[in-house]
């Protein structure tokens, strides 16, 4: 298993155990949103802040890569699925992870909605990629989302903490699952996952403050860090984001520290 412990300390930090990772996998969700139009640019920045990786689809690599500046790891997502379709929880497999091998990928990553229509077939694809993953000794990376007719609040800790479990019990090394809103119920979640787990960032905050109370409180309940996309790429200062979102996982900073930090390196 040594390439596979190789791999994962290209995308996590070997002092701290923990991890800040950027997802940019949104544009093949919803299209070119706000931060995702010149890759170059927004990962040069995120990078800039001290993100241990990134996160992206396969045709973005090229258009992504930098050339110059400090590495970072490098996350390939291999699921797919947009807001035009009939049914948006459904994801599919659109690389492979022989794919990802080739373009250079330190990890990949799948996307999971337990309770839609299709659960099924996406946790079918997460077996066959976890087979995959042990054979090329890739870490995988499952995001774990609970969304459907059954499910009334997919940020109950219920729903949450059976998600991140199902992620662990087929093979991902991480799993990323939402914030469920405590310490003490974030807490049942990273009790029940025998691997590390991350938080998602979820939709673009208003207040900063905001952004790292989640941060610490998921910090605090045990998560390995945070898989924060649109509340980082689209800050009007993303490298500012990512360098506090750093500070508070990688070196204990408080909220209030995190606060000073962005205010200082924004002057």
């Amino acid at each position: 298993m040594i390439g596979k412990k190789i791999r994962l300390e290209r995308i996590i930090d070997r002092n701290s155990g923990k991890t800040v990772i950027i997802p940019m996998d949104h544009g093949v969700t919803v299209g070119p949103i706000a931060g995702l139009e010149d890759m170059r640019e927004t990962i040069s920045k995120v990078v800039a802040g001290g993100a241990n990786a990134i996160l992206m689809h396969k045709g973005i690599v090229r258009a992504g890569h930098r050339g110059t500046g400090r590495d970072v790891g490098l996350i390939i997502h291999l699921s797919g699925g947009t807001t035009l379709s009939p049914d948006p929880n459904a994801k599919e497999l659109v690389c492979t992870v022989e794919e990802a091998l080739k373009l250079g990928a330190d990890a990949v990553s799948v996307h999971i909605n337990l309770g839609a229509e299709t659960d099924k077939e996406m946790l079918r694809q997460l077996g066959l990629v976890s087979e995959k993953c042990l054979e090329w000794q890739l870490p995988l990376v499952a995001m774990m989302y609970t969304r459907g007719a059954k499910i009334k609040n997919e940020f109950d800790v219920t729903y949450v903490k059976h998600a991140a479990r199902v992620g662990a019990e087929l093979g991902a090394d991480i799993v990323k699952v939402p914030y469920t809103g405590s310490i003490e119920s974030f807490k049942e979640v990273v009790r029940g996952c025998p691997v590390p787990v991350v938080i998602a960032g979820g939709p673009k905050m208003d207040s900063d403050e905001d952004i790292f109370k989640m941060a610490e409180g998921a910090l605090k309940a045990g998560a390995a860090g945070l898989s924060i996309g649109r509340n980082a790429f689209q800050h009007k200062k993303p490298e500012k984001m990512v360098a506090a979102l750093c500070q508070m996982v990688h070196k204990g900073a408080s909220v209030n520290d995190a606060m000073k930090i962005l205010q200082e390196q924004s002057k």
